[in-house]
C-alpha cells in the first residue's frame, strides 16, 4: 500500500510540474520562433505611452 501511495504521488507531482511547465516552455518558442521583430512590440507601446510621465513616490 505504501508502494502505490509513492507512486501516485510521484506520478501527480510530474503530471502537475510537466503540465505547470508546459504552458511557459511552449509561449518562449513561439516568442522566438514566430515572435522575430515583435518580441518587444508591447514594451515599446508602453514606454512610448508613459513618455514624459512625472515620477511619483520613492526616492531618486
Amino acid at each position: 500500500m505504501a508502494g502505490y501511495f509513492v507512486d501516485f504521488v510521484i506520478a501527480s507531482a510530474l503530471i502537475v510540474g510537466i503540465t505547470a511547465l508546459m504552458g511557459s516552455i511552449g509561449n518562449t518558442i513561439g516568442e522566438r520562433l514566430f515572435g522575430r521583430n515583435k518580441r518587444e512590440k508591447h514594451v515599446e507601446a508602453s514606454r512610448r505611452i508613459q513618455q514624459g510621465w512625472n515620477f511619483v513616490g520613492g526616492k531618486k
